[in-house]
């Protein structure tokens, strides 16, 4: 296995290509791997000898087209207007994706193919996620580089002035949450709420099957240089059980793999193939895995924090952390990381859009399991003792002895948020926060940040507060959250609803153009079309089987309360399934508003449903244990 090709170096000459390829004949696809707006990536199975033939035009776009129609680009490409070309990107990392099921039989070694990240063109426009990320990166850096020409003080480089910056870098990482189960088998829910409570799995050993698999997984994300720097369990799950043969069984844990930083795009790029390999791995091993954000309700969620970084590179080659304090014991940040941050916080009613755009990433921002659902930061009591308070939404993350270490750490991130657009539009909004703070101390920023709401300031809002050091739910009531923090989205169309709620934090976004009117249109499409669809298809049937499998229990004893409970389940049962001539149940009028365009009465009805379904389990269960 050491002698097959993992990586292609990003920016590599055609002809070392060429003759890499030609070398390794157990490669024998490529695969164009574009972004659609809702993260989905495309995969095909192209010829090498194709590819080989024909590498000019596959660079140039002309080599191979695709149906947009088929794909989330949502009113770009339609029916009668659906061809998209697809060029290749050689300025990041190509992988090679090998199937352990088939092998070569004159190399004996087994067949792969070449995943080569691409854009998607459509009518001579990039149209896709990857291409949002690159050109907005562009443009923040060129901005950047003119502020600091500007106002120089503001890069927080001893001795700068404006032409020493000569380039500017953003370094994201993500992690990788994810349960992993015995297929065709049901979790114990109960089982595992209470060992989640006694806090029995966190970081607690793997075991047979699971221990090997996570190992491999490692091992084999090595190979293509992810650096891989831990692999452990998280909190969910349970102990297996052991059958006759020794083999495991009812397997069902939770668990996490983090890997090191990179450039933002290839960043995006490597979380996509990690994915690839831990599900491929996995499976191998005869296990399933669910990168989900809540695939059971009740158990912790798989989250994805994302970390956020920016420094500069200047004329005698030296890198800078942008968001470092001069001096660390005296100051949290630099005003570019006060600015960041705050640019962050402000604008992040358009960017939680691209966070949660689905029913599933709503259901793990819920108060409880840690989940972020308060737009606020922590910075730490002082600047000598960093913070790690994880009950917000954004926090700061430093080492006072290493300088390179601060960064942001975005949680609210699960593991199917499109990386790409929510980079690019964190970037822009951190744009609008430094350029806020050019003029600015970093006294001031700090107070800035942390004023309390209702006190004005000279860029975050007035009746908004944006920083505590408390825990943000267990010493707010809701009421205070809420009105300290705002309102957190209910629904995917509250969510979506927050570009034509907040216009002018949309135009902070957009600014640059990639995030465009077209693009932001076509991502509030698809996921409005999926959220209906996912409603009316899936999770009104789940919740209809929920209300079915609640039938009356036969008993020999039964009491007043048995029967109390009961008529008030079967109330709630009729409430949500059952018609009648002058009544329409709940499920029905969900599903006619969202059949005829009424979103607005579907989201209330939705929510609604959410809690008369959690009622009328929690009401059952009781009804059922407490018959003998």
């Amino acid at each position: 296995m050491d002698e097959l090709l993992y990586v292609i170096p990003a920016n590599s000459e055609k002809e070392e290509i060429l003759n890499t390829l030609k070398a390794h004949p157990e490669i024998k696809f490529v695969s164009l791997v574009g972004i659609d707006m809702a993260g989905n990536d495309t995969d095909e199975k192209i010829p090498m000898r194709i590819f080989l033939k024909d590498i000019d035009e596959f660079y140039a776009g002309t080599a191979v087209q695709t149906d947009g129609s088929s794909v989330v680009l949502t009113g770009i490409a339609t029916l009668n207007n659906a061809k998209v070309d697809m060029p290749v990107d050689p300025s990041v990392n190509w992988f090679v994706d090998y199937n352990m099921e088939n092998y070569d039989e004159e190399t004996g070694k087994p067949i792969g193919t070449l995943r080569i990240p691409s854009f998607l063109i459509h009518e001579g426009k990039r149209v896709d996620s990857r291409a949002v990320l690159a050109d907005t990166l562009a443009y923040v850096k060129k901005e950047l580089l003119a502020l600091f020409k500007a106002h120089p003080q503001i890069s927080g480089i001893e001795s700068v002035n404006g032409t020493d910056v000569t380039d500017i870098q953003f370094t994201s990482a993500t992690e990788l949450e994810f349960w992993v189960k015995t297929p065709l088998e049901d979790a114990a829910i109960e089982e595992m709420s209470a060992s989640q409570v006694l806090q029995e799995q966190y970081w607690e050993r793997t075991h047979g099957i699971v221990r090997t698999a996570m190992e491999q997984c490692l091992l084999v994300l090595d190979k293509y240089g992810f650096k891989v720097e831990m692999g452990h369990k998280e909190v969910g799950g349970l102990k297996a059980q052991i059958d006759e043969s020794g083999r495991m069984t009812h397997v069902c844990e939770q668990l996490e793999i983090d890997w090191r930083f990179a450039d933002a795009l290839q960043a995006a790029d490597n979380e996509l193939f990690v994915r690839t390999i831990v599900r491929e791995v996995f499976r191998g091993m005869g296990l399933e895995v669910n990168f989900k954000a809540k695939p059971m309700i009740g158990l912790a969620g798989n989250g994805e924090h994302t970390h956020i970084g920016m420094a500069a590179i200047t004329k005698d080659g030296k890198l800078h952390n942008l968001f470092t304090a001069d001096d660390q014991k005296k100051d949290f940040m630099s005003a570019i990381g006060y600015g960041s941050l705050m640019g962050l916080l402000k604008n992040y009613e358009v960017i939680n859009p691209f966070v949660s755009a689905t029913n599933d990433s709503l259901n793990r921002l819920k108060p409880g399991f840690e989940a972020p659902v308060c737009v606020v930061t922590s910075l730490g009591h002082t600047p000598e003792i960093p913070s790690r308070n994880r009950t917000i939404l954004a926090g700061l993350i430093r080492d006072l002895s290493n300088p390179y270490a601060t960064r942001f750490e975005l949680r609210a991130c699960n593991p199917y948020t499109n990386t790409y657009l929510v980079l690019a539009a964190i970037y822009s909004a951190c744009l609008d926060g430094v350029k806020a703070c050019a003029t600015h101390t970093t006294a001031e920023c700090l107070a800035e940040i942390s004023k309390d709401a209702g006190e004005e300031g000279f860029y975050l809002e007035k009746d908004r507060a944006y920083r505590s050091e408390d825990d943000v739910f267990e010493d707010y009531t809701e009421e205070e959250r809420t009105r300290l923090f705002g309102a957190p989205p209910a629904t995917v169309w509250e969510n979506m609803q927050n570009f034509e709620n907040y216009p002018a934090k949309l135009a902070v976004i957009t600014a640059g153009g990639a995030l465009r009117d077209q693009i932001i249109e076509a991502f509030r499409a698809g996921a409005l079309t999926r959220w209906k669809t996912e409603l009316i298809a899936r999770i009104i049937p789940e919740n209809r089987d929920i209300v079915r499998a609640a039938k009356e229990a036969k008993a020999d004893f039964v009491t007043d309360l048995d029967s109390y409970n009961w008529n008030k389940i079967n109330g709630i049962r009729s409430y949500l399934a059952k018609d009648s001539i002058d009544e329409k149940s709940l499920f029905t009028l969900l599903i006619n508003a969202l059949n005829e365009g009424d979103y607005a009465t579907a989201s209330g009805l939705q929510v609604e449903m959410y809690d008369k379904v959690e009622e009328l389990k929690s009401l059952y269960d009781s009804y059922v244990k407490n018959m003998i």
